[in-house]
């Protein structure tokens, strides 16, 4: 039997608690195939396996649960299917979902001896860490980048969470007058084309409403009339690619690539400390004898050896490697529109951007290697704006098999209780000791995950109010001084993912039902003390079991009584999460626009008084924030800031 191996290595008796124990595995990407092969081969006999995506043809080169006939097809269903061939005795459950839906709640995390984390999405990991951490189920985070990985048990009040110490994230905001007047490096170019162009011309309509909207309010007429017309001329020039049109490509080259930049050349403020661009003539470009500062811009046979174009070498190679010309690019961007326009015609309502699709890879490409030629800016091959506008990060199937044998020796540890053996390993570039590690740290006392005290209340969101909800957590909930006075709702503020819900001078959400305020299954309610005495109470909201009859209690509470520590005076980090409630003062002070503001020496600024005017009992979405402080959200978590 495949888990002999087991047996000889842990016992027999260990062996049959592996075959016992469930375990959760999110994430059946780069890591996660490696990882389910391991704990299928030692022997873990309940696995649940849960994938959103679906396989790409670039995931093959390293995921080898999958094969081409499979591209398309759900991750997690293939994966689990290709395993269970390994050790038939293994019962695996294959689940499509995203691991935020509510139904998967902290009792259903709950359910599991053990989570182990193979994801890439920040948000993911963190939700999964504080789900873990309100269950009080172990957890093992992995992760890896290139030649380097690491793998982190999380357990909770003992080690270091996975929210301790705040993680770096990769810069994805651009100014959008970068974006659109002045570009100054490929990503810029590459950004305008995958972002830009492309949906103007294969994606959704645009709506005029909002020029309707902003000509009523009184807006600069001109102004208005400038955008009316860029719009019918792009309207037009999509009506021109859905019909056979033979010309397509070069009218919409010689709008994004002359006349557009002809316009910006009228603006002579702009150009007072920058280098103007340089408007494209596309037959001169087609023929090879455009002059682009001063350079004549040949065209190259796919066979020449070198050449040079603004500094960059032409060589010989393979079709995604190789530097392109200006007359190159220019025959790309012209075949590329041609078979988009073609799809259209041929059925496709939009098209947008996947980087397995040829045809708009070929688009992008192109049309940014043009782009960077008029603003001056190096050029990227195929292969590099593939990398840059499909956000792909280096991935090497070596690491991958690594990483996921030391998750299997980490959860093995943490199955035997062996907490003092756990280390954080990691993988590092040095030959003579590729796999390192340290000890783990212990959580740190200001966190905004870990540090909480977490209650599960399992109720009726529709009948449970949020008064009913804050007292009945209060009133089971120990404090660490008993002789301090006990909480209250006069004297705490409630939040849910930074959203506030009621502090001592608002409280008109507390008689709406947790429905009402969209505080169902699945979601944090966080009990803050407005005095920051003690820390947060964080209560996860779960549905009541099938067997509560009608008329029984709404609330269910746990068997053991929470108990709330002390707040730490350590400074709290700065979190990076946007949607989770880490600085709640701060978030509050965001709220409450008219509220005087005041500086205390030992603690941040704190509301001094809250004016008459009431809160809205919803928050307004992510999107309609970021507007608001001149963000605009595109596809693919690409952030364009708007001066």
């Amino acid at each position: 039997m495949r888990s002999s191996s087991a047996a000889t290595l842990f016992g027999s008796d260990f062996a049959q608690s592996i075959k016992d124990t469930r375990i959760l595995v999110v994430g059946s990407g780069g890591i996660g195939c490696e990882l389910l092969k391991n704990i299928v081969l030692v022997g873990f006999g309940d696995i649940t396996l849960l994938d959103l995506d679906t396989i790409d043809l670039s995931n093959l080169n390293r995921q080898f649960l999958f094969r081409k006939k499979d591209v398309k097809q759900p991750k997690a269903l293939v994966a689990a299917r290709t395993a269970s061939a390994f050790n038939p005795s293994v019962k695996i459950t294959a689940l499509c979902a995203n691991i935020k839906e509510p139904k998967f709640d902290a009792n259903w995390f709950a359910s599991f001896h053990l989570v182990m984390s193979a994801l890439d999405n920040l948000d993911a990991r963190k939700h999964i860490n504080r789900m873990c951490l309100a269950a009080g189920v172990p957890l093992v985070e992995s992760g890896t980048e290139g030649y380097f990985g690491q793998v982190q048990p999380i357990l909770k009040g003992e080690t270091e969470c996975y929210e301790c110490t705040p993680k770096p994230v990769q810069q994805r905001t651009y100014p959008v007058c970068t974006i659109r007047s002045t570009p100054s490096q490929p990503i810029h170019s590459i950004v305008w084309a995958k972002s830009y162009l492309l949906p103007q011309l294969f994606g959704e309509e645009e709506n005029e409403a909002e020029l309707d909207k902003a000509e009523q309010d009184g807006e600069n007429p001109n102004e208005i009339a400038a955008l009316r017309e860029e719009a019918q001329e792009w309207k037009r020039m999509r009506a021109a690619l859905r019909s056979p049109n033979t010309t397509a490509g070069k009218v919409v080259f010689e709008k994004a690539f002359k006349r557009d930049t002809e316009k910006l050349l009228k603006m002579d403020d702009m150009w007072q400390n920058r280098q103007k661009p340089v408007p494209l003539e596309f037959e001169l470009v087609a023929e090879g004898t455009f002059l682009l500062r001063g350079v004549k811009q040949k065209r190259y046979e796919s066979d020449a050896t070198t050449s040079s174009t603004n500094g960059q070498s032409h060589t010989s190679g393979l079709r995604d490697q190789r530097s392109l010309t200006l007359p190159e690019s220019l025959d790309l961007f012209v075949s590329s529109v041609e078979r988009l326009s073609s799809r259209l015609q041929a059925g496709e309502d939009i098209i947008t951007f996947d980087k397995d699709d040829d045809d708009t890879l070929d688009l992008v490409t192109a049309a940014s290697n043009l782009r960077s030629a008029v603003y001056n800016i190096p050029q990227k091959n195929r292969w590099d704006v593939k990398e840059m506008a499909g956000n792909i990060i280096p991935a090497i199937a070596t690491t991958n098999a690594i990483i996921a044998g030391l998750i299997v020796l980490q959860a093995v540890q943490i199955l035997r209780k062996r907490v003092d053996s756990l280390s954080w390993p990691y993988l590092t570039a040095k030959p003579n000791k590729p796999i390192t590690g340290s000890q783990l740290p212990t959580p740190n006392p200001s966190c905004a995950a870990c540090a909480d005290t977490y209650i599960v209340i399992r109720c009726n969101p529709a009948v449970v109010t949020l008064s009913q909800l804050v007292n009945v957590a209060l009133e089971n909930t120990d404090l660490e001084d008993e002789e301090d006075d006990g909480l209250d709702t006069s004297s705490v503020s409630v939040f849910e993912a930074g959203r506030l819900l009621s502090d001592p001078d608002f409280d008109d959400n507390l008689e709406k039902t947790l429905a009402d305020l969209s505080c169902g299954q699945g979601k944090f309610v966080s009990i803050v003390d407005e005095d920051e005495r003690w820390n947060t109470l964080t209560v996860a909201i779960c549905l009541l079991p099938d067997n509560v009859n009608a008329g029984d209690s709404e609330l269910l509470l746990p068997n053991a009584r929470a108990s709330l520590k002390r707040k730490s005076k350590a400074e709290v980090p700065t979190s990076l999460t946007e949607n989770m409630d880490v600085d709640r003062n701060v978030l509050k002070r965001k709220l409450a626009d008219e509220a005087e503001i005041v500086e205390e020496e030992d603690g941040p600024a704190r509301k001094k008084a809250r004016p008459n005017n009431r809160l809205p009992s919803s928050s307004p979405t992510k999107a309609q924030r970021l507007e608001e402080d001149g963000l605009v959200i595109l596809e693919d978590d690409v952030t364009i800031v708007l001066d």
